[in-house]
Parts: structure tokens; C-alpha cells; sequence
């Protein structure tokens, strides 16, 4: 990682990866809140990471059961970003899925609501286009309902939820 000067003027440095483009490499929390630097955070995803279709579900999974959302978004992003472009849908769905619970485990109700029901919406009319209802086993249906589900609890409820026990099930029905 290499610096250069910030474009603040504070003099911070920058942080930049390998090919000099920008990257904030402050640590984060398990909801992907950037914490001061110095301060221990949980470990970053790797970004990039070319995976087969069904180990990306099986990480993202693993990331969701372990309440890091933002953490199992990033695994979606790299799906979409290195899959075909036919599937791009689908992995970008479940990346705003992931991102919406992340939204509504930090406490920004309203706009985990909206994320979680545009995510589902994706996964949903992807899953029509191309009539695929259990992608590498992954329950369209299900994940519509769960989405729906969390949504309508924190239109009502305004509170943050929990983001482990409100995984999605991404295989096999909802959380």
C-alpha cells in the first residue's frame, strides 16, 4: 500500500492499493463502519476474489450467519462484477440485498427497507427474465418474502435489527 498527500490539504496521506487507485484502508466494524485508524477491526473481504457460483453462496452465507452483511455484499459484488454478464441480475440483487440489511442492522430503517425491497425486486424480475426460480439453489421466492417480511417490521418498528439473526437462509427458505 502506498501513500500520497490527501486532497483536503490536512497532509493525511492516502491510502492506494498495489495500482495506485484510491482505498480507504481505515478498519471496520462487522457492519462495515469505518473505525479510526489504529483501532482493531474485524478483517476485511478481499475484493476481486473470482469464485465459482456456489462457493460464492456458501461465503455469503457464512458472512450473513456471522451478522457481517456489508462483508457478504462485497462477495456479491465480486460475483457480478466477474460472472456472466446474464447473471449480473442476480448477484447484483443479492448485493443490494446484503447491503439493505446491513442499513437496517446500523439503524438507517427507512433506507434498509427501500434496499431490501429493490433487492428482492432485482433477484425477482431476474429470476422471471431468465425463468431460473433456484439458482444454485437459491430461493428466489423465499428471499422475496423474507425481504418483504424485514421490510414491513422496520416501516412499523423503526428500530435497528439484529443482522446475524436476521440472515436470510440464502439456500432452503428465509432466516
Amino acid at each position: 500500500m502506498s501513500s500520497a498527500p490527501g486532497p483536503d490539504g490536512s497532509g493525511r496521506e492516502r491510502d492506494r492499493d498495489e495500482e495506485g487507485r484510491a482505498r480507504n484502508q481505515r478498519p471496520r466494524d462487522g457492519l462495515g463502519r469505518p473505525l479510526p485508524y489504529g483501532t482493531d477491526g474485524v478483517p476485511r473481504q478481499p475484493e476481486g476474489v473470482v469464485r465459482a457460483p456456489e462457493e460464492s453462496v456458501a461465503e455469503a452465507q457464512a458472512l450473513l450467519d456471522a451478522g457481517r452483511p456489508f462483508h457478504a455484499h462485497e462477495v456479491f459484488e465480486d460475483a457480478w462484477k466477474s460472472g456472466p454478464e446474464t447473471e449480473r441480475g442476480l448477484w447484483k440483487g443479492l448485493a443490494q440485498l446484503a447491503v439493505g440489511l446491513t442499513h437496517s442492522a446500523r439503524g438507517n430503517t427507512t433506507g434498509g427497507a427501500r434496499l431490501l425491497l429493490r433487492g428482492a425486486g432485482a433477484v425477482s424480475e431476474w429470476s422471471e427474465q431468465t425463468g431460473q426460480d433456484r439458482p444454485y439453489g437459491i430461493g428466489v421466492a423465499e428471499l422475496g418474502t423474507w425481504a418483504e417480511t424485514l421490510a414491513g417490521r422496520l416501516e412499523r418498528e423503526e428500530t435497528a435489527v439484529d443482522a446475524a439473526s436476521h440472515a436470510p437462509r440464502l439456500r432452503g427458505g428465509a432466516g
